[in-house]
Formats: C-alpha cells, sequence, structure tokens
C-alpha cells in the first residue's frame, strides 16, 4: 500500500487539495500498478509563517512579492 505525504504551506482550497490527490492517486495507478483503495495521501500543511526559503518565511515573501 504507497502512502504519500505532501508538505506544504497553508493556503490551497479544498478542491485544489482533493484534485492534487487525485492526479497523485492516478499517477501511482498508472505507474505502479496498484489499486486506487490502496493508495493513502495525507497533506501536511504548514502556516506561512512557520516556512522559510531562502532565508525568508512566506509571510515576508508574501510581502514582498505584494510591494513589487
Amino acid at each position: 500500500m504507497p502512502e504519500i505525504t505532501v508538505n506544504m504551506a497553508e493556503g490551497r482550497t479544498d478542491e485544489q487539495k482533493a484534485g492534487m490527490m487525485r492526479d497523485i492517486t492516478k499517477a501511482l495507478v498508472t505507474h505502479l500498478g496498484v489499486d486506487a483503495e490502496a493508495v493513502v495521501i495525507q497533506i501536511n500543511e504548514a502556516p506561512l509563517a512557520h516556512k522559510m526559503k531562502g532565508g525568508q518565511t512566506f509571510v515576508e515573501r508574501k510581502a514582498a512579492l505584494a510591494k513589487k
């Protein structure tokens, strides 16, 4: 049973997350030959203030983009 964990910053809609999980499931069915019922996907979301890239939190990055 494949189990996939997706770590990402919060902010996507439930519809976006469900679509992503469906696409991942389809990919595993296609490429691994497993049954969709065997696929487990979990999303771990972090607040923007709890994720950092390039020395800036995602809150800081978002604010910098808004200034442009």
